[in-house]
């Protein structure tokens, strides 16, 4: 791509946004675990995590294609 369509950045940064909104889901549901006494991390965190990690991709692939 010689050119950059600043609409990849647009959308990059929509992208972190919700990267960010994940991470603080991630962390109530773990906070939830821990105060009922769970040992182990919820189910839905490896879930959240596999989101955060394709969506922060995504992102990255729009910035340095």
């Amino acid at each position: 791509m010689s050119e950059r369509n600043p609409r990849y950045e647009q959308i990059a940064e929509r992208l972190e946004v919700i990267v960010e909104e994940l991470d603080e889901l991630a962390f109530d549901e773990l906070r939830a675990a821990a105060a009922d006494g769970a040992t182990s991390r919820p189910a839905s965190d490896k879930r959240i995590t596999a989101a955060r990690r394709s969506i922060e991709k995504a992102a990255h692939l729009l910035r340095d294609g």
